[in-house]
C-alpha cells in the first residue's frame, strides 16, 4: 500500500470533514449544549421583563411584548445566534449552515431533532402551510440556487414578516419575507410535525 504524503493526509481529512457535516446528511437528535438551553423567562411585571423585551425587540427587528410570553423561548435562542458566521456544514457558534441553525434552534427550544438539510426538513419533518398562516416558530423554504423548484435555504419564522436564517454572505440575521429577494425564490411554509 502506498504511503500518503502529509499533504495529502489532510486534504482527505479536510474532505471527509466537509462531507461528515454537510448540509445534506441526515443528522438527527442533536444534544444542546447547556449554554444553549438557558432560557430566563421573566414575569411580566418586573423590570427584567421591560429590559428582556426591549433587547429581543431590537435583535429581532421586531416589537416583543408580554403578549409574546409562549415564544419567548424561541426568542431568546434565535438572538443568542445573531451575527454568527456562516459556514456550510457548520453546527457551531464558530459557523453555521440555514439548516444547521434551524436544527440548532428546534432541538433547544422544542426538544425535536430535524434532517440536516433544508429540502430533507421539509420533506421529513413538516406540514406544508399557507404562507398567510405562518405562526412563530414555523418554517420558511426558499430555492435560492439554479432550480426555481429545488428548495435550498431554511429560516424560522418570528413574527410580522420576519425570520431567521444563516445567510451566505451575512451569517444570522434577521430577514423580512417581503423583500423582493425572499418574495422571488420563497417556495414553501411548513409546520414542524
Amino acid at each position: 500500500m502506498k504511503k500518503l504524503s502529509g499533504f495529502h493526509c489532510l486534504l482527505l481529512g479536510c474532505i471527509l470533514g466537509v462531507a461528515a457535516t454537510s448540509c445534506h446528511t441526515a443528522k438527527r437528535n442533536v444534544t444542546p449544549s447547556r449554554e444553549e438551553t438557558t432560557v430566563t423567562v421573566p414575569a411580566d411585571d418586573s423590570e427584567h421583563a421591560e429590559n428582556t423585551y426591549d433587547y429581543l425587540s431590537r435583535k429581532l427587528n421586531v416589537k416583543v411584548t408580554s403578549k409574546d410570553r409562549r415564544h419567548l423561548e424561541l426568542y431568546e435562542a434565535s438572538a443568542r445566534w445573531i451575527g454568527t458566521p456562516y459556514r456550510y456544514g457548520g453546527f457551531s457558534r464558530k459557523g453555521i449552515d440555514c439548516s444547521g441553525l434551524v436544527v440548532k434552534i428546534y432541538q433547544s427550544v422544542y426538544g425535536k431533532g430535524l434532517e440536516r438539510s433544508s429540502a430533507g426538513i421539509l420533506d421529513t419533518n413538516c406540514r406544508r402551510i399557507k404562507k398567510s398562516n405562518l405562526k412563530p416558530g414555523d418554517l420558511v423554504f426558499f430555492a435560492t440556487g439554479k432550480s426555481k423548484r429545488r428548495v435550498s435555504h431554511v429560516g424560522i419564522f418570528i413574527k410580522d414578516g420576519k425570520f431567521i436564517h444563516s445567510s451566505t454572505s451575512r451569517g444570522v440575521i434577521i430577514s423580512d419575507l417581503d423583500e423582493s429577494y425572499y418574495r422571488r425564490t420563497f417556495v414553501a411554509a411548513g409546520e414542524v410535525r
